[in-house]
This record gives C-alpha cells, sequence and structure tokens, in this order.
C-alpha cells in the first residue's frame, strides 16, 4: 500500500456516530487525512490482506457478529483466506469499527479515542533525538 508517511487514512461509514466522532480525533493527529466511505469506494482483496496484516488480526475480527446480515451470510460458515477477503470487500458495512492506517500501521478503532494510540507513537519516535535513543548492544 503505497501512501505519504504523514496521511492518515480512515476506513469507515461517514454516516455512523462513530465515524463522525473518530473523524474529529483524527483531524488532532494529522493534517493530511484520507477519508475513505466504505459504502462508495470499497477496497480490492489485496488492500484488505494489507490492512489484515498491518491490524494483525484475522478478517472474521473485523466483522459485527451482531449484525443480521452477519449471522444470515457468515455465522457458521468457514472460508479460506480469500474467501474471509471477498467478505469483507463484499460486506463493508458488516465491519464493526473504523480502521485507520498512519504510518504503515493500522488500528481498528473500537472507540474514537484509540486513534490517539498514533498520536502517542508518532510523537515519541520523533521526540528524542538519534544520539539519545537507546541503542542495542
Amino acid at each position: 500500500m503505497n501512501i505519504h508517511p504523514n496521511e492518515l487514512i480512515i476506513y469507515f461509514d461517514p454516516s455512523s456516530n462513530m465515524g463522525k466522532q473518530t473523524r474529529a480525533i483524527a483531524q488532532t493527529i494529522s493534517n493530511n487525512i484520507n477519508l475513505i466511505d466504505y459504502h462508495k469506494q470499497p477496497l480490492t482483496t489485496t488492500l484488505w490482506k494489507d490492512i489484515i496484516n498491518m491490524l494483525d488480526l484475522k478478517p472474521k475480527d473485523l466483522l459485527d457478529k451482531s449484525r443480521k446480515d452477519y449471522q444470515e451470510k457468515i455465522a457458521g460458515n468457514t472460508f479460506t483466506m480469500s474467501g474471509w477477503l471477498e467478505v469483507l470487500m463484499n460486506n463493508p458495512q458488516m465491519i464493526k469499527a473504523p480502521i485507520a492506517i498512519f504510518q504503515n500501521k493500522a488500528i481498528l478503532c473500537k472507540k474514537p479515542t484509540d486513534l490517539l494510540q498514533f498520536d502517542r507513537k508518532s510523537r515519541t519516535s520523533v521526540k528524542v533525538p538519534p544520539h539519545l535513543r537507546a541503542h542495542a548492544h
């Protein structure tokens, strides 16, 4: 996934309360925000694979199991990895929370303040001058 190092990508439902709150917090972290509405811009299976690897989660972990459509289409079925990627690509409405990507790391934002993990990571790595960083011996 080629993105600018300071670009914060949020893949979400902008009409949801969670999406609106996550977007508001995102504006405190980066001036370069790429908001992707998953209703209008579905991701490819390749991008989903990249995101899952960055999140270090299973595809199933991204889905809201309480949704009626999840219960009807997904529950009780066994999928291969490519099958799960197809589920994500074709059913973004089942994703349980916004997904944020920043500096090659991704977070499933179960609450809007989860985004602040990026801010802490980027501040700590930037504020310590190279000559003061701990070195492995």
